[in-house]
């Protein structure tokens, strides 16, 4: 959530930021216009009830002195000012309530502000590619993908999967199960043992206001499943880890606070119908390693550096070919200042596909969570910094590992860093 002091300080900064965001100005303008005039009848209500409140004091102090000055013409008068005061109050906390409650959920909707080095664009075909890293694997034979390399094996089941729950599901069986497993738990070792997070489980179940900490609710509700309890299902771990701190006064010294977990997602994935229909890529269910930072607002731009060589490091050691891009302006997420994507090299598909995004989000959850810090030489508390990414999406690096390493006949060999995990099994096929 963006600050109502900064808004009224630079309403022209945040017709700038939503500009840059794909607004046109006339629209932005209107949102800013609609947002002061909301926050100034806040405050001049609260001066107003402020006002009456110190006018009540006084004449009930009044009160008791024209009692003692036996003035009781001057004491009724005072009573029915007093009296007056009190009945009219109400109507203006019922007011000022409404007008904060109005000026929320207009806070609530808007984006956050792209940092100034953010290129400008409108959608994926405006993001900068900033590094390539590995080289393209080369194959004497037709690359296939992931879902013909699956079925054919035998460990990749569609039809099962929409028996069971419809589409966008998939059921996975013998080797690709376990690859997908082994997958997982290297991910989540490499970050709990080599690059410093804790390891979290938290619960896939959540609350309403987890999901407004991390800006998912209200502005993006079909994008969740909701269960008949008032429960959402989280669609990433970013929503449980990053609330860990809601509420919360951190101690400066305690910082940064970095998290990790590897749990199932669940998206609904509202507006994609027709993209990506056959096959793993979307998925109404799927596994994923979070990573999540808690900093100070100095340190958030380098922990953003350090999160994306984490999120690198998986890819590196399985041997994939794959290039970072800085999201543009209008492909970068709501709560984003800024955002790097990270893209595999898929050899079946013939072309790069997302794999992990890593956010810096500064104090825009921080503020929907009240999630602050204690500085340790100053006495007034700051709100802490937030940051996320993928470490990375477990399915898609099953799939990015199957066309990656495939063989003519079928088969997938398996990667050094995955054989541990896997038995010392060298390679997978049917079965």
């Amino acid at each position: 959530m963006l600050d109502i002091r900064w808004i009224r300080e630079a309403p022209d900064a945040l017709v700038a930021a939503l500009v840059r965001r794909g607004d046109d100005r006339s629209s932005a303008e209107a949102v800013a216009a609609g947002i002061l005039a909301l926050d100034e009848r806040r405050r001049t209500l609260i001066a107003s009830l402020q006002a009456m409140q110190e006018r009540r004091n006084a004449a009930s102090k009044e009160i008791g002195r024209a009692k003692a000055a036996k003035d009781e013409a001057a004491a009724q008068a005072l009573m029915a000012e007093v009296t007056a005061l009190k009945e009219g109050m109400p109507a203006d906390e019922a007011a000022l309530a409404a007008a904060e409650q109005d000026l929320q959920d207009m806070l609530a909707v808007l984006p956050n502000v792209p940092l100034d080095e953010v290129p400008a664009g409108k959608d994926e075909h405006d993001n900068v590619e900033v590094k390539r890293v590995g080289t393209r694997p080369a194959m004497d034979f037709p690359p296939r993908e992931h879902f013909d390399l699956g079925e054919a094996m035998g460990g990749m089941d569609f039809a099962a999967a929409a028996k069971l729950s419809g589409s966008r599901f998939v059921v996975l069986r013998g080797q690709l199960a376990r690859m997908q497993r082994a997958i997982g738990q290297f991910m989540i070792d490499l970050h709990t043992t080599e690059h410093g997070y804790t390891e979290v489980a938290p619960p896939l179940l959540v609350k309403d206001d987890a999901l407004y900490g991390t800006a998912n609710l209200p502005k993006f509700a079909e994008d969740l499943f909701k269960t008949t309890a008032e429960h959402w299902l989280i669609p990433t771990a970013e929503v449980p880890l990053t609330n860990l701190v809601r509420e919360e006064i951190l101690d400066e010294g305690a910082l940064p606070l970095r998290f990790t977990a590897l749990t199932q997602c669940f998206r609904s994935e509202a507006g994609s119908a027709g993209r990506d229909t056959r096959g793993m890529l979307r998925q109404h269910q799927f596994e994923k390693v979070e990573l999540v930072s808690i900093t100070t607002p100095e340190a958030s731009l380098a922990e953003h550096e350090r999160m994306l060589s984490c999120a690198e490091a998986v890819l590196q050691r399985l041997g994939l070919h794959y290039r970072v891009v800085t999201l543009c302006t209008g492909d970068m997420g709501f709560a984003s200042q800024k955002t790097y994507d990270i893209e595999v090299w898929l050899p079946g598909q013939d072309t790069f596909r997302e794999i992990s995004s890593c956010s810096v989000c500064g104090d825009f959850q921080a503020r929907r969570m009240n999630a602050r810090y204690r500085p340790a030489d100053a006495k007034q508390t700051r709100f802490v910094h937030t940051l996320n990414g993928s470490g990375v999406a477990v399915g898609r690096a099953l799939i990015a590992v199957m066309e990656t390493y495939q063989n003519a006949d079928g088969s997938v060999t398996v990667p050094e860093a995955l054989r541990p995990y896997m038995g010392g099994l060298e390679a997978i096929g049917r079965g």
